[in-house]
């Protein structure tokens, strides 16, 4: 079992997440119960294999017919059911260039069918396509997959960062010497891009190295908060400049994962050297760090959507859930593998394992009844005669007893033989 630190005081909000590792495996951890609550892993799906290291993953926690899209290090994507594990679809993506950005769309089209999905991928070669993918076991009459869109989202460099905005119509793309950028992902077209900030009081030059980005809001695409291999914390504005509105360092390493607070105007950072806290990116001070040291990489941070907590994962192997408020660690859970990232399932609210568990004790309670019933029914019924090893113990008794027996007979011979002389010479022969 993986090894649980929890904070007896605080407690954890009822959670289901799903995290990905180097090995290709998906596991899932819950905490039940609606007060103070321990996170355990409750499933592992998957084979350990290094090649199918999970890079990126995106979630569709719908009530109904939820999805979970993965991306793996030897090129393909997987649909998957994110309650059981079971495989919708998969297919591969440009050959042996490697994924850097996934992403699954939670709106459907007006011809799209319910067992189909859109996804958009890009690759580090700046290679991105919007694809929709239908499951083997729709309907027949259902229409078939259009081709999928592809563009060139970089001429030069690599693509590591890719992000789609919350109203799903604009996406972000970013990386090593590729300055951020946004295109319109119904016409396929770039409509802005940044621009390099100027250079330092000593005249160097800081070369572009986007690693994560996040929008600061669901309904507007035009600010959006990003992470740099220099340490740094950009916020840009389209509608104000191309060049950075604010931008702040955070501590000596790089900046490896970035989330935003619904609350718009707050954001959640982690870098190499296993830091995490908590910006306003309004001023850019920082509110406070997160306790609970990290002992490797963060590589992702996610805020829950209704739930007052945050997660982060990374090399060190840990699960650590946050209090977002107090900024204290709630629970960490081993889990063995360096993990690459997490999504949280925010339909998951606890009561599901409620009625399970119910179902659960009425079907105990029925099989004890029934065997209570088999065994009155077997004390009426008579008892066959069941042969018993003999012990030592019976066989040394029984033993002396033959013995004791025999030497009672022959007293009684004796005593026979001699009661046929008569007294006189019994004296005669004794004196």
């Amino acid at each position: 079992m993986p090894r649980v630190i929890s904070n007896e005081t605080l407690g954890c909000p009822p959670i289901r997440t799903l995290t990905f590792d180097s090995l290709g495996l998906i596991k899932v951890t819950e905490a039940r119960g609606k007060e103070r609550g321990t996170p355990t892993v409750v499933n592992t799906w998957g084979e350990m294999n290094a090649s199918r290291c999970v890079l990126a993953a995106s979630m569709d926690d719908r009530l109904n017919n939820p999805l979970l899209a993965v991306a793996r290090k030897d090129g393909n994507v997987e649909v998957l059911n994110p309650c059981n594990g079971d495989l919708h679809f998969a297919y591969s993506v440009f050959g042996d260039n490697e994924i850097s950005g996934l992403h699954l769309f939670r709106k459907q089209k007006e011809d799209q069918t319910e067992k189909s999905c859109t996804l958009l991928t890009c690759t580090r070669k700046g290679d991105v396509s919007l694809r929709t993918v239908q499951f083997p076991d729709a309907r027949a009459d259902s229409s078939d997959d259009a081709a999928p869109k592809t563009w060139k989202a970089c001429g030069s460099g690599e693509l590591l960062v890719g992000k789609v905005d919350g109203t799903e119509n604009f996406g972000l793309f970013g990386g090593k010497r590729v300055e951020v950028n946004i295109w319109d992902l119904e016409q396929c077209t770039k409509i802005w891009s940044a621009k390099s900030p100027p250079k330092d009081n000593l005249g160097i030059f800081t070369p572009t190295w986007f690693t994560c980005a996040a929008f600061m809001s669901n309904e507007d695409h035009r600010k959006f908060v990003t992470g740099t291999k220099s340490h740094q914390v950009r916020l840009y504005d389209v509608s104000a400049q191309r060049r950075p509105v604010m931008s702040f360092d955070f501590h000596e390493t790089a900046i490896t994962a970035i989330t935003e607070d619904p609350d718009g105007h707050t954001v959640y950072v982690g870098n190499a050297s296993a830091d995490l806290a908590a910006f306003d990116i309004r001023t850019g001070k920082l509110l406070g760090s997160f306790l609970g040291k990290c002992s490797g990489s963060i590589r992702s941070v996610v805020r829950h959507p209704h739930h007052q907590v945050i997660a982060s994962c990374g090399l060190d192997r840990y699960l650590r859930v946050y209090d977002v408020k107090t900024r204290q660690l709630i629970s960490a859970v081993f889990l063995k593998q360096h993990l690459t990232g997490l999504v949280f399932d925010s339909g998951f609210s606890g009561e599901e394992i409620a009625v399970a568990n119910t179902v659960v004790e009425a079907e105990t309670e029925e099989t004890m009844e029934q065997e209570g019933q088999e065994e009155e029914n077997g004390d009426e019924t008579e008892e066959a005669p069941v042969k018993r090893k003999k012990s030592k113990k019976e066989k040394r008794s029984r033993e002396k007893v033959s013995e004791g027996e025999e030497i009672d007979k022959l007293r009684s011979k004796k005593t026979s033989f001699l009661s046929f002389f008569p007294k006189t010479l019994l004296l005669y022969l004794l004196f």
